[in-house]
């Protein structure tokens, strides 16, 4: 199928391949055993897939697009055998999300009529926050960009540490205050020292508390709106990083963090070590915000943009 002819390095592949081993490996035991003894697809077939892809972290509304595509598949062709079940939903499912998954990163890239470029993240605390951040500060490094980090998540001493720790390993430099600082205060220092010294990213952490949402939508608005006085289209980008192994936990972290602020795009991390790679897929069709980044390894290199189509092809390759 001519979705799946793009190249990229094989390098990169096999991580991704590597990186979604368990989630492929438990879903094909689960889709075997629903499967064994029947030679076509029919509704009892249908009725057990349905189970699989939930049970896989899918969702329910997205496995559900996707059994719907099935049955037209069937309807139409009259006689599908079971051996080609997984060819099916591998095309069917790239196919939803290319149509729903809006807008998609071909690279660590920035607008370049957005300079500096500022990316506020977001995110509970333990979901891979920092390290993304980290590694995304590597990545527009290593493409000879400018990038100057901010240390806005002032309420945890370790979140500051951690993001000194980062900027020190990938040679970028950070602004910060003491802990217990405003963050919006950390935030517009960050922007006006990113603009004197011609940084081309700035990347803002910020604080990861979820307990109450009425603070944290002040906190981010008020965050937002204070880097405005010092760029007046700030930020650029608000990426949320979910943790991919709590699986329908991530869904409802989105359904919070999309209400509390303008989420712009996704990170989905820690996909190697978890059988729960199918909440992607999920979160991709529902939340119609385009997953930008995969973590599916714990080096530098590990943290990947996210293609729909190689994603698909490692999941059910």
């Amino acid at each position: 199928m001519g979705l799946f002819k793009n190249i990229f390095s094989s390098e990169k592949k096999e991580t991704l391949d590597k990186g979604l081993e368990k989630s492929k490996t438990s879903f094909f035991s689960k889709l075997s055993k629903a499967v064994a003894g029947k030679s076509s697809v029919d509704d009892d077939v249908l009725d057990d897939l349905e189970e699989v892809l939930v049970s896989s972290d899918v969702g329910v509304k997205t496995t559900i697009k996707i059994i719907e595509r099935i049955e037209n598949r069937v309807s139409k062709d009259k006689y599908l055998g079971t051996e080609e079940l997984n060819q099916i939903l591998r095309e069917e499912i790239a196919a939803l999300l290319s149509e729903t998954n809006l807008g998609e990163a071909t690279d660590y890239e920035v607008p370049e009529d957005k300079k500096p470029y500022v990316l506020m993240v977001v995110g509970v605390n333990g979901v891979g926050k920092t390290t993304t951040i980290g590694k995304l500060a590597h990545q527009f490094n290593k493409k000879g960009l400018k990038v100057v980090l901010g240390a806005a998540d002032t309420f945890r001493a370790a979140a500051i540490d951690q993001l000194q720790v980062w900027a020190d390993r990938v040679d970028v430099p950070i602004v910060k205050q003491a802990m217990g600082s405003d963050p919006a205060s950390v935030a517009f220092d960050t922007l006006k020292s990113g603009v004197n010294q011609d940084a081309d990213v700035i990347i803002i952490d910020t604080a990861g508390r979820l307990h109450n949402k009425v603070n944290l939508m002040n906190e981010l608005t008020k965050v937002k709106r204070v880097m405005q006085k010092v760029i007046g289209d700030a930020p650029h980008d608000v990426l949320l990083v979910l943790d991919g192994s709590t699986g329908q936990n991530a869904f409802e972290q989105a359904k919070q963090f999309t209400a509390a602020t303008e989420v712009t795009s996704l990170a989905v991390t820690k996909l190697d070590g978890t059988a729960k790679g199918g909440v992607v897929i999920g979160i991709s069709d529902q939340f119609q915000i385009p997953v930008k980044y995969i973590g599916v390894g714990e080096g530098i290199e590990d943290l990947q943009v996210f293609n729909k189509y190689e994603f698909v092809d490692s999941f059910f390759k």
